[in-house]
């Protein structure tokens, strides 16, 4: 099969494209003929070499499936050759998604949403999954709080807005003026260009003083030391992000509030959550660029510019029939 293969650690072009043995399921396995990955933030740090002790090289990278089930290993019992699934492999534990067949254990595979492209449900999968146990597990968000979410335009930020909204709580995001639009689109109620206004004024203007009851970081800088200027009594704060420097919240005591950093966990019954909401038309993720399994490179180059102009995800056509190479926003 065909795979992209991270020899070393260092820029977007550490990829090789090559021909490696087709994994073959072992008790409990699936193996699936993947149709789409995509592009995340974690995806880059693990090529750039943020996570060197848990990655031996060479590896097959990429944290999102979607696609069909070619063969089941001894002991599977809720798959069969032919069912479309779609799942977030085991995070630093064994082959990623960037190439044409991949084996995961049943217990991590959901059933694809029937509404969603391949493309779409492989933009979902981890960022949806990430937003749910941020929102839901950690944050325990509850209809009729708010909540703001940083970095509304992005994979995470536009999944977890539309999350919260189908929650019942009130959105306020942090995008550009350029994506105004767009956040609106997906469900923000109040959108807040971060270049030109001050976000923690906006907010205590707009709750009279109170506050959110949740703030959702996915982007990191400041955000955590500044939580608390816009935190309810109560609050939560719910990152995920590293947090490479020490940060001071003790304004945080004050407010009684509690903070959750987040690295998701695969879980089927999340996928299962997250295909409810879909077809309800609750919950759509936004694929603003399109690359193949050989441009992986250019689409990893993409992510990593500041202001790139892409809403959503980057999403990658493994198989040639989950769709044609593209950039949109």
């Amino acid at each position: 099969m065909k795979a992209m293969i991270l020899n070393s650690f260092g820029g977007s072009d550490s990829f090789v494209l090559s021909d490696v043995p087709k994994p073959v399921p072992q008790a409990g396995e699936v193996l699936v003929r993947v149709y789409a990955t995509s592009i995340n933030p974690l995806d880059y740090q693990v090529r750039r070499g943020d996570y060197h002790d848990y990655v031996p090289l060479p590896a097959i990278t990429g944290h999102d499936v979607s696609g069909v089930v070619e063969a089941i290993g001894p002991g599977v019992t809720m798959f069969s050759p032919g069912d479309e699934v779609w799942y977030t492999p085991q995070i630093f534990n064994g082959q990623g998604s960037y190439a044409e067949y991949h084996v995961a254990n049943e217990t991590i595979i959901g059933r694809k949403p029937r509404t969603l492209s391949h493309l779409e449900a492989a933009s979902l999968s981890l960022v949806g999954g990430t937003a749910w146990e941020a929102l839901v597990s950690r944050a325990a968000l509850r209809v009729g709080e708010s909540i703001l979410i940083h970095g509304g335009a992005g994979g995470v930020g536009h999944v977890a807005i539309q999350v919260a909204k189908a929650i019942g709580a009130k959105v306020f995001t942090t995008v550009r003026e350029d994506n105004f639009e767009f956040a609106r689109r997906v469900g923000a109620d109040v959108v807040i260009d971060y270049r030109k206004e001050d976000y923690v004024n906006v907010i205590m203007r707009e709750t009279g003083g109170r506050g959110v009851d949740v703030v959702f970081d996915t982007l990191g800088g400041d955000t955590l030391s500044r939580s608390p200027h816009v935190l309810a009594d109560l609050g939560r704060v719910v990152s995920i992000v590293d947090i490479a420097q020490p940060q001071n919240l003790i304004e945080a005591w004050g407010k009684n509030a509690s903070y959750h950093f987040v690295f998701t966990r695969q879980n089927q019954g999340k996928l299962d959550e997250l295909s409810t909401l879909v077809e309800r038309g609750q919950l759509r993720p936004h694929v603003g660029a399109v690359y193949t399994l050989a441009d992986i490179s250019l689409a990893h180059a993409l992510l990593e510019t500041p202001n790139n102009g892409v809403r959503g995800k980057i999403a990658i056509a493994v198989d040639p029939s989950a769709g044609t190479a593209r950039k949109s926003s």
